[in-house]
């Protein structure tokens, strides 16, 4: 099993969820997160008033696959979450040695 964990642009979130829906992801755990990259965030003005942001916001998708589905999970959340522009995130693929639904003790595979 693999563990995938992607940091995207918030605005990309509902075609990267469409995109995994497509191929069949049934679920997938999202949570909000800031931070930077090559980009190193940027300067805003607010009341006349220069400053910096440096984490910028982004969400961090987790998604549990079998083995050998990950590649077009990565795939999908790569051309889905792509705008051509510096941030557009990273994804990170793990193994993942266990995975057991509470509700009913499947394990492995069958807990995903």
């Amino acid at each position: 099993m693999k563990m995938i964990t992607a940091i995207i642009k918030p605005f990309k979130l509902d075609d990267v969820r469409d995109a995994l829906g497509d191929i069949g992801v049934t679920g997938m755990t999202v949570t909000e997160v800031r931070g930077f990259g090559r980009q190193k965030g940027h300067t805003e003005l607010y009341r006349g008033a220069e400053y910096v942001v440096d984490f910028l916001p982004k969400l961090k998708l987790e998604v549990a696959v079998p083995d050998e589905r990950a590649e077009s999970v990565v795939e999908a959340i790569t051309e889905s979450a792509v705008s051509g522009r510096i941030g557009d995130g990273k994804i990170f693929v793990f193994d993942l040695e266990q995975a057991i639904r509470i509700r009913t003790g499947e394990e492995g595979d069958q807990a995903l």
